[in-house]
């Protein structure tokens, strides 16, 4: 048998497992809804800085007039440049978001006489500031774009604390959310599969070691270790995703340890070692694939698990920090909202996070029914 008609028989093997676990997914209704919810996510995610309504760099444009409003709030701008606007590439304003180059200021009203334009500017629901503007530095003396430099804006869920578009923070938290879920889950599988993996296949001294380091580490309470390693490496966005990481490879190494020492005594492992392979590519070639199924469901798992972290921390003032925006933070800097008629303002990240981790958990537990080829 050619090398070629081995490859193609192990892909056409390969293409039917995933046809079948496919087949056996599709069948649990609320793993697709959550299937569904999570790619609606990832793509507000993907392209948050494209569809936020206030795309400037962690949507952290503030008017300090209209703070704490309720959602559908409208209000009248004066729109000046600060400077001349330059170009910003596509891809750079998709990553990082655009750079302001205006002013907004909240007005009531507008009257031109002469070359001066005389607004009263808004400072809160019962009074407002008149003053004097010339016409020819808004406009730079262009008289016909004078009506471009007045905007009006709808705040859909309203404004926070800085006066910020909450709906703009909500779809830039997204990232945010899925980003420490992505890191923190490829931290913890790297370091969970190879300590389980050694542990499990080696044994012995090697075994006791490694446990030795999971129980000490597991009898930490979690929220506690992420405090601790928050506190020694500091509190930036990429200090925080690793450091939630640092705590969820526990459960992946026990996992991988448990599994890794119920196959190494099957046959087909005795044979391969009879054969003279070497131990690396036993674990690799032969231990890895039968252990990817659970190892999924765990790694989805921590997915929602690090989301909650993240939140946790924000929350509580160490974990992300102002003005990039977090769900957690969200909810940190509007829950005294809570008894007020501007609920919302706390409850709508809220509402987000939980539906993601339901995403995920609805994922999770439809990939579990369809890898467990025993139960079907």
């Amino acid at each position: 048998m050619t090398f070629k008609k081995i490859t193609t028989d192990m892909f056409v093997q390969s293409a039917g497992l995933l046809r079948n676990i496919w087949i056996r997914f599709k069948k649990n209704k609320p793993a697709i809804a959550g299937l569904i919810i999570l790619s609606i996510m990832v793509l507000i995610a993907v392209f948050a800085y494209v569809i936020a309504p206030d795309n400037t760099t962690d949507a952290d444009m503030q008017t300090v007039e209209i703070q704490s409003k309720s959602p559908g709030y409208k209000q009248l701008f004066l729109v000046i440049n600060n400077k001349t606007p330059q170009y910003e590439s596509f891809f750079h304003v998709l990553l990082y978001g655009k750079t302001s180059f205006y002013s907004y200021v909240p007005i009531t009203k507008y009257e031109m006489k002469g070359d001066d334009l005389w607004v009263n500017r808004y400072v809160d629901e019962d009074t407002s500031v008149q003053q004097r503007y010339s016409i020819n530095e808004i406009t730079n003396h262009h008289l016909k774009e004078l009506k471009n430099h007045f905007v009006e804006k709808k705040y859909m869920l309203g404004t926070d604390h800085l006066g910020r578009d909450i709906l703009s923070r909500l779809i830039i938290g997204t990232r945010v959310s899925l980003s420490v879920g992505f890191i923190a889950v490829l931290v913890s599988v790297f370091i969970g599969l190879i300590l389980g993996m050694i542990a499990g296949y080696y044994g012995n001294k090697v075994d006791a070691l490694v446990m030795w380091i999971i129980n000490i580490c597991w009898s930490i309470p979690t929220l506690l270790l992420v405090f601790i390693l928050t506190i020694a490496i500091g509190k930036g966005v990429w200090q925080i995703f690793i450091a939630i990481g640092l705590t969820l490879w526990i459960n992946v190494a026990r996992m991988v340890r448990t599994q890794v020492m119920a196959i190494k005594k099957s046959l087909y492992i005795d044979a391969a070692r009879v054969m003279g392979f070497s131990n690396s590519r036993i674990i690799v070639r032969h231990i890895l694939p039968n252990i990817l199924g659970p190892l999924i469901v765990l790694a989805i798992s921590n997915f929602a698990t690090a989301i909650v972290l993240e939140a946790g921390l924000s929350f509580l003032g160490i974990g992300i920090q102002s003005p990039t925006p977090s769900w957690g933070l969200m909810i940190k800097e509007n829950y005294t909202f809570i008894i007020t008629d501007k609920a919302l303002l706390a409850l709508i990240p809220g509402i987000s996070m939980m539906i993601l981790v339901l995403a995920f958990n609805f994922i999770g537990n439809g990939l579990r029914d369809a890898l467990d080829v025993k139960g079907t």
